[in-house]
This record gives C-alpha cells, sequence and structure tokens, in this order.
C-alpha cells in the first residue's frame, strides 16, 4: 500500500496552480474539466512526477471549509512538504513574497517553517534529518 493522492482545499484553482507550480516549483500533472467550473487538478514533485499527486481541490463542501478554517485560525498546517534545507527553501520562498507564519524553528534534529499558500491553507516544510 502506498499513498497516490491526498488533497488541498483551495478556494480558488487557478491561483492554486500558479501559486503551487510558479512559486513552490511543483509540476502540473492533470488538469481535467469536472463540470461547469471546477478541475480535476493535481501537482507533483519534479523530483518525483511518478509518485504522489496532491490535488488542488475546490473548497465545495461547508464542512471542509470549517475544518481549512479552523486549522488555520489554531496555525496547524494541513500538509507537511519535506525539503532539503529549510533555511535555504524559506530565504528562496521569503524572496518571492510568500507570507510565513512560522520562521525557521529547530526542533532537534528536524527544522520546519510554515507558510500560508494564498488559498486558505497552512503548509509546513521540514527537513528531516539523514
Amino acid at each position: 500500500m502506498r499513498i497516490q493522492l491526498t488533497s488541498v482545499f483551495v478556494d480558488d484553482q487557478a491561483k492554486a496552480l500558479h501559486f503551487y507550480t510558479e512559486i513552490l516549483g511543483f509540476l502540473k500533472k492533470h488538469d481535467v474539466p469536472v463540470g461547469e467550473t471546477d478541475r480535476w487538478l493535481t501537482v507533483v514533485s519534479p523530483d518525483e512526477p511518478g509518485g504522489t499527486e496532491l490535488l488542488l481541490e475546490p473548497l465545495g463542501h461547508p464542512a471542509a471549509r470549517t475544518y481549512r478554517d479552523a486549522l488555520v485560525q489554531d496555525g496547524i498546517p494541513l500538509a507537511q512538504f519535506a525539503v532539503d534545507d529549510v533555511n535555504a527553501e524559506y530565504e528562496r520562498l521569503h524572496d518571492l513574497g510568500v507570507r510565513f507564519t512560522q520562521d525557521p524553528l529547530e526542533m532537534g534534529p528536524v527544522t520546519t517553517a510554515v507558510f500560508d499558500d494564498t488559498c486558505g491553507n497552512l503548509i509546513q516544510i521540514a527537513t528531516q534529518p539523514e
């Protein structure tokens, strides 16, 4: 068993696609119209184009909005992405105008930082020990 797909609820799929590809550096994998306005829109890591897909899911269900907004209000990241160097990625993203809610923080062998993805979510980046 392996993780094939996970999702983040976004309030604007076009804005999310821009942020996740142009700012974070993911690659668009699927972009299929679903209904009148929504899309089956996924991105993948350029390091693993055949790996786990992240679905940029429209925020249609009221429970999804309540869940997502409660996490943000409590400062809890919805997802975590691995990076080789949190400090370097923090600087790169900060220089691109990304707003961080937690600057790099060392917690023993792990370093993390948290940013706002501009689509309603907090995302954590982390460097794991080897």
